[in-house]
């Protein structure tokens, strides 16, 4: 589909051919299947709650210090986490990487059975929908989720999604080259990539905008121009944008009128004052430009690509043996986008260890749940070589 200046209301009088489409005041697409429990059920549902299993297995509390891991059922330990004040409505970033409806036995290298992804159809989602809801509840206002998956189950997580945490708060859908190419024998296009759905609590949620380094050559051809008087390289970028305004931006300044359906992005006393600083390119036929200096940029904003964070097997980074380590770097850019330091980050279905680590390293509070042995041994093995923790300190 081409792009365009998207309004709101049709403006020609030409005629054209429509459809009456009765629109509903709730506009969210349901995902319907047998055994789909009422939410005032599942939030009201404690009795479930084995306590014995939710004590932490490690725990470390000190002044703005929180960190925590739970050998338990996950839907126990959230259950006991809305009990828990230090928690309920304060997680900041909860980050899960739960199975994915495989039907899988995954074994470490070892040939040890670490998890099984053998649940699907409707007693899949309705496992993820139970805990999507319980972590809605312990987020922060400020807070955010990101639930990591691949295609099997990717698209009907998000219609959940969109139900639990509203279609409003969905950000994005972050597509991640997963590994390097393959040699597929079967009639079909390599599969390289799984899916990460970004929502947040509200709109105000923590955000700090992530960006990528320059290389020098992507910086040559992003700002060709050198500035004679200062050896600065800068790029010449419209000074209109798309849309018609009545207010200052869309009248004339040095007796030009925007373009047809556009206007000025600035006022005309903002765009003198880019002039006077020099900061306006004009043309030999008088056409005016803004300068972008390369040195006044954070680097490249980062998209919804992301290629640079293969799977542990598939690039030298840290390997656990544990069948689904996820990338080290992968986390730490999450945790430093959509938190400060100290805040808490939960992982309930942790694996490896990976989220704890990295909230660890950006001095961030953790909380992390696993119910499979091999996991929690994976973890605390995993802390003790990398955090130098001392678990005779902290085992309760």
């Amino acid at each position: 589909m081409a792009t365009g200046n998207p309004i709101n209301s049709w403006q020609s009088n030409n005629n054209i051919v429509s459809l009456q489409i009765h629109k509903p005041t709730d506009n969210t697409v349901y995902l319907q299947y047998e055994g789909k429990k009422a939410e005032a059920e599942i939030l009201l549902n404690k009795q479930i709650i084995d306590y014995i299993t939710t004590y932490p297995l490690l725990t470390t509390q000190g002044k703005n210090e929180l960190k925590q891991l739970y050998f338990s059922d996950n839907l126990n330990a959230l259950y006991s986490f809305l009990e828990n004040e230090q928690i309920k409505g304060k997680v900041n970033l909860i980050y899960i990487d739960p199975p994915y409806a495989t039907q899988s036995v995954f074994q470490t290298h070892a040939q040890q059975d670490a998890y099984t992804d053998l649940l699907t159809g409707a007693a899949y989602f309705e496992f993820l929908r139970e805990r999507l809801i319980l972590l809605r509840e312990l987020l922060a206002p400020t807070g955010s989720i990101y639930v990591h998956l691949d295609s099997n189950a990717v698209f009907e997580t998000k219609m959940l999604m969109d139900e639990v945490f509203g279609a409003k708060n969905f950000r994005n859908l972050i597509t991640r080259k997963k590994c390097n190419s393959k040699n597929y024998t079967r009639k079909s296009y390599g599969n390289i990539s799984d899916y990460i759905l970004f929502y947040t609590k509200t709109d105000n949620y923590t955000w700090n905008r992530p960006f990528d380094s320059w290389e020098q050559e992507k910086i040559i051809k992003e700002f060709p121009c050198v500035e004679k008087e200062t050896n600065r390289r800068y790029k010449k970028v419209p000074i209109h944008a798309p849309g018609i305004r009545n207010g200052e931006t869309g009248g004339e300044w040095r007796g030009m009128l925007p373009p047809k359906g556009k206007h000025w992005q600035y006022t005309p006393e903002k765009l003198d004052e880019l002039d006077k600083k020099g900061e306006i390119y004009w043309s030999p036929t008088g056409n005016p430009r803004r300068k972008v200096y390369f040195d006044n940029s954070n680097g490249i904003p980062v998209q919804d690509i992301w290629t640079a964070y293969l799977d542990a097997y598939n690039q030298n980074v840290k390997v656990t043996g544990y069948p689904t380590e996820k990338n080290l770097s992968l986390l730490q850019r999450i945790i430093e986008t959509s938190t400060n330091k100290n805040d808490l980050v939960l992982d309930c279905f942790c694996g490896s260890g990976t989220t704890l680590v990295a909230a660890d390293l950006l001095s961030r509070n953790w909380i992390g749940v696993d119910s499979s042995q091999n996991a929690i041994d994976t973890i605390i093995q995993r802390l003790k070589e990398e955090l130098i923790y001392d678990f005779s300190l902290h085992q309760t």
